[in-house]
Order: C-alpha cells, then structure tokens, then sequence
C-alpha cells in the first residue's frame, strides 16, 4: 500500500461484512478517511463490532437498493475511491432468496454507478463480484477474465449481471471521463473473523471450539482457497492504478492463489486440524442444491498490469486463520490481532 491512502476519502459498501471489515480496518490504520455503508452486521458475534468500527470509522447504515440512501451517501463522503462489496454473498441463501439476491447484487450495484455518475466527482471505483461469475465447465484449467460469464445459481448469476452492468457504464458513460471502473473477481477467502452459516471455516471454528464433529458436505470440491488479505491487496492495488489513471486498470481482474493452493475442501479441514484438534466426516446432501465442484482462476492478468501476486501460501492462510480464531477464543483482543496480521503480511509482501 503506497502513502497515497493518508487522509484520502474512500467510500466502503458493504463494510459491515467480513471482507468489508478487515478492509475498513486496514484502510483506517494507514491514515484513510473511511467511510462505510451498510445493512447492520447479520452475524453474532460480528467482526465489524469487534474491531469496533463504528468507532474509527464515519458508519452509516443503509440498504444499497434504496437508491436515494446510496446517492446520499456517495455525496456525504465525496469518495476519491468506492469499494463495492455490498452484496448477498451466500450461494446456498441465493437459492432461498432469489429476487432479494438480484435486487441486492444487481440493483444495487446499478445504485452505486448511478450515483457517481450524477454526482460527477472524479472517482476510482473498484466493484467486487467473485470467482464464480464464470459460465462453469469443470475445467481443470483456471478460468481468464475472457472466459464467458454464466451462473447455474442465482448468486453466481447475478454476479455475471453486475460486471454486465459495470461493463455497460464504463462503455456508455465512463470512457472519456474522470470515473474509472474495474471489477474484482476473487475466489474463495478465509480468515479470522468469518461468522456466517454454512461456510466452512466458520463451521468448522465453531465445531473445533464446542469440541464437536464437523460435517462437510462436500470434501471433494475443489476451491481457490486464500487469506482475505490476499485479495484485499489485490482491490487496493487495482484502486491505486485506476487513480494513476493506469492503461487497461479499468476492466475485469481475477484474483486468486496460486495454482498449487487450489485444494480439495476436506484438504483445508485437515490442514486446520493440525493447529486445532477436532474430528469430522463427510456428510453429503442427496438434496442439497447444485454448488460447482471445481472452479479456479488464471491470475497472470492482475501479475502483469498490477504487478500483483498471492503472498500468503495455502498452509499460511489456514494458520493465520485458526490462529485468529483460537487466540479470540482464549481472550485476545479481536483488533490487536487483525492489526498483528496485517503488519505480518505487508512485512512479507514488502520482500
């Protein structure tokens, strides 16, 4: 991260959730002036309430597809620099909730380019989708952001409409202009602080810490697994370059572990296990609805034009990640801990 972030106003949707959080938290402690918009945590216990953001940071509360609350707030914070993380992040809920999920990931994101564009500020925007915005094809080969995008669920579909969406903003407003935007296609991100249902570390922190067996649904998937930093820096770094005005910065950027990280689910369980004892066993659901079974990313894309890569390797995501959760549960304070983290890792991403 360059001393370009002192001071600056940067505008976080979503900040309120985990990715959101460790965000916000890392922002503010290099001199941002952080402002955030958000539906109030839904988990309990909340990262976002244990490192008491709402205390560091300008918080306010809002729901993205109310489209006067996101223009009020883009306005209110005059952001050099948006983060849009705001999302219904659970593929599993998208099922259950179909039109919350597209309202809420599609609307929303229309919302927030809507806003800056009538607000006509200079202003980077990075818009956060996921991994699975690609038409997947069980590939063994990792997916470039070329790839055709698709959506078996209505999560993963409506992700593959908000870079549609962004694509048709930056085309039809954005090309001249001071307004610069990129989307973030990321896989899937473990770390301290994740509370939500039907994730795997989470599930598996609160079966380690109640001493009871975990289930996995499904131990042979295999996912891009990596430490939410990894990406963190990744969003940042796009942001820097959209700011610098950067050739080719403003368009879609995949951001994911290397290939050898890319492991089996039952391969996380039992990395996790060897820094915190605990049992477990398969248990898949004959009913359970459609989740792809393999899905990785190419990144050379984000080496070549951010000069980024993954500094944290497979096993050093999950030890950071039990890490965290165990030294909480012994009592350690929740902030000092991310803040050791992060001070960690920009000490190696410094190398």
């Amino acid at each position: 991260m360059t001393d370009g972030w002192k001071k600056r106003n940067v505008l976080i949707t979503g900040h309120t959730g985990f990715k959101g959080s460790w965000l916000a938290h890392w922002l503010a402690l290099r001199g941002a002036k952080v402002h955030g918009l958000a539906l109030p945590p839904d988990t309990s216990p909340a990262l976002f309430d244990q490192l008491k953001l709402a205390e560091r940071i300008v918080h306010r509360t809002g729901d993205i597809r109310d489209e006067d609350v996101v223009r009020k707030a883009i306005e209110d914070a005059e952001p050099a620099v948006i983060f849009h993380l705001a999302a219904q992040p659970l593929v599993r809920r998208s099922y259950d909730e179909p039109v919350y999920t597209f309202a809420t990931n599609v609307l929303g994101t229309a919302h927030v380019l809507e806003a800056v564009r009538k607000v006509e500020r200079p202003t980077a925007i990075v818009l956060i989708t996921t991994d699975k915005v690609y038409e997947n094809r069980e590939w063994v080969h990792g997916y470039r952001e070329t790839d055709r995008l698709g959506g078996h669920d209505p999560y993963s579909a409506s992700k593959a409409a908000c870079e549609l969406v962004a694509d048709s903003y930056r085309r039809s407003y954005f090309s001249q202009g001071p307004i610069r935007v990129a989307t973030a296609r990321a896989g899937n991100v473990i770390g301290g602080g994740d509370w939500a249902l039907d994730r795997i570390v989470p599930d598996l922190a609160r079966a380690a810490a109640a001493e009871t067996t975990l289930e996995v649904r499904n131990p042979a998937s295999i996912r891009p697994w990596q430490h939410v930093l990894d990406p963190l820096a990744g969003y940042i770094r796009l942001a820097e370059r959209l700011l610098e005005n950067a050739p080719n910065a403003d368009t879609a950027f995949n951001f994911g572990p290397d290939a050898c990280d890319q492991r089996r689910v039952e391969e996380i369980v039992n990395e996790a296990i060897k820094h915190w004892p605990m049992t477990w066993h398969a248990a898949p659901d004959p009913h359970a609805p459609h989740e792809a079974g393999l899905l990785t990313l190419t990144t050379q894309k984000a080496a070549n034009e951010l000069g980024w890569r993954p500094r944290w390797s497979f096993v050093d995501a999950v030890k950071h990640t039990i890490d965290w959760y165990r030294q909480v549960g012994m009592g350690a304070d929740p902030a000092k801990l991310t803040t050791q983290q992060i001070e960690a890792f920009e000490k190696e991403a410094a190398v």
